[in-house]
């Protein structure tokens, strides 16, 4: 099974969510995505800036297999992006709770947050889906 990292939240859309601040998030892909896709060679990042809902498309990676679209978990304004990810992409891959996060995103409430799994759940829904 694939890592499930304690202390964060996770969304149907298999994107993670570490909570640093009442107001922002930093959103990643689960190593469950990124283990369906294969190698990453290309992410597409959010604008800094840009508001984004949840459910909505956020960016999107590009593996050796296909092109998927990243989901925002979140509504809020992109505050940060990981520059590192356009020279390295395959970080998404090696550290996917680490280097291989997307985006920090300055959130609108606490209510932005409340629909997503915790660690425990998350694991559940991908034992359903494997």
């Amino acid at each position: 099974m694939s890592e499930v990292k304690s202390g964060l939240l996770y969304s149907k859309d298999h994107e993670w969510v570490e909570v640093l601040s009442d107001t922002q998030v930093r959103v990643g892909m689960t190593p469950f995505a990124q283990e369906q896709l294969g190698d990453i060679v290309f992410v597409e990042l959010p604008k800094v800036g840009a508001p984004v809902k949840a459910d909505d498309m956020l960016g999107s990676v590009e593996s050796v297999k296909t092109v998927s679209d990243l989901i925002s978990p979140v509504i809020g304004i992109v505050a940060e992006t990981n520059g590192a990810l356009e020279d390295s992409p395959e970080l998404v891959n090696s550290e996917p709770y680490g280097a291989g996060w997307v985006a920090v995103i300055d959130i609108t409430g606490k209510e932005a947050i409340q629909s997503l799994m915790t660690a425990e759940q998350y694991k559940a829904y991908i034992s359903s889906e494997s």
